[in-house]
């Protein structure tokens, strides 16, 4: 796969990646999680979730929510099940939740959500498999009058009711902020390198947009390397390798996302940097998502801030959405859809945070 060049800001200098692409590695990866509470997902007919939220009146009709995942093997899907399953109870909403599971396979989602269709449910959530191919099943939704909200992944094609998703340019910019505050604090200028998603990823793209912003007008730190990654653990480790030793002076790390941090501790161990806060060879590091490992590096104080990947907010806002149109009303959703705001994390901060999925659950997504 041809590689997208990065883009340079100021005389910021973007350093290629070097090195063969085996596979193109998952976003996110994790076990296989447990079954569902209260229902049995499956990737073929759906099944009604009987732990759906309890009616506020015995004999009112429940609002039936198909509820389709791509997949159910990573521990921030169950969380995020959890969360809906229960804000929609503690709020007071009738709702008899229709779930199924497509196992990573656009076409097995799209009969999935045929099914939902079939079966004359009240509203459609998807979290697409694939953002273009979501378009068919928005179509076919739309034909047969139900509502359709894409969730975390928006569609690319065609436009659905609503989308819920997670405020990415937000992320960025808390989390930048929150750099430049604790360098101003330390006394530091800091020279950062700046590890990218995929360029073609407008997630990629809105956090390297609220890194740059800050940059621009923020004495605390210069963006001085970008180097773009594709979402490939092995291009975050190569592509860090490479820019640490094009940059000996460089004293901090912003990246795009934890999910590759393994990769990129075995670059900063390469490079000696690999050190928590307080010994001379510690680079000051900025994340995203604050996913389980990061939460633990966070905690030995490796990583100084990260805005969560958020999943309590975001079952909050699709939960809010998911209230509206059992009303009948309108979401009031923005030009980019309802977006959750994450929360800002620090070593001193992180455990004060409610509902965090990375520290609460367990990799096979069972509370711990």
């Amino acid at each position: 796969m041809k590689r997208t060049k990065g883009v340079n800001v100021k005389h910021k200098q973007t350093i290629g990646v070097i090195g063969s692409v085996i596979t193109a590695a998952a976003l996110f990866t994790g076990c296989s999680s447990s079954s569902d509470a209260g229902s049995a997902a499956s990737s073929a007919p759906s099944t009604i979730a009987s732990e759906g939220a309890a009616a506020s009146a015995p004999s009112a009709t429940p609002f039936r929510v198909g509820l389709s995942w791509n997949e159910k093997n990573i521990a921030l899907v169950q969380a995020w099940q959890d969360y809906m399953q229960q804000l929609a109870v503690d709020q007071g909403l009738n709702i008899e939740w229709v779930i199924n599971v497509a196992d990573n396979d656009p076409s097995r989602q799209a009969s999935n959500i045929e099914d939902l269709i079939n079966q004359k449910v009240d509203v459609i959530v998807a979290r697409a498999e694939d953002s273009a191919a979501i378009g068919a099943s928005i179509k076919a939704a739309e034909a047969a009058g139900i509502p359709f909200v894409t969730f975390d992944r928006s569609s690319s094609t065609d436009k659905p009711t609503a989308h819920v998703g997670g405020d990415s340019y937000d992320q960025a910019l808390t989390t930048a902020n929150g750099l430049a505050d604790i360098l101003t604090q330390a006394g530091v200028k800091g020279q950062c390198i700046e590890l990218q998603g995929a360029l073609t990823d407008v997630n990629a793209v809105n956090r390297s947009k609220g890194f740059a912003d800050v940059d621009a007008t923020s004495d605390a730190f210069e963006i001085i390397a970008q180097v773009p990654t594709e979402w490939k653990p092995e291009l975050f480790l190569s592509g860090a390798t490479n820019a640490l030793r094009a940059n000996p002076d460089a004293n901090c790390l912003m990246i795009a996302s934890d999910f590759a941090l393994p990769s990129v501790q075995s670059a900063l161990e390469g490079a000696g940097k690999w050190a928590p806060t307080g010994e001379g060879n510690h680079m000051w590091f900025a994340t995203q998502d604050v996913f389980p490992e990061a939460y633990t590096a966070m905690k030995a104080n490796y990583i100084d801030v990260g805005t969560t990947y958020d999943a309590y907010a975001h079952a909050q806002e699709l939960v809010r959405v998911l209230g509206a149109l059992q009303a009948g009303q309108d979401p009031g959703c923005g030009a980019d859809g309802c977006l959750a705001k994450g929360r800002v994390a620090t070593p001193q901060t992180v455990d004060s945070l409610e509902n965090l999925w990375s520290r609460d659950y367990n990799p096979d997504g069972t509370k711990k």
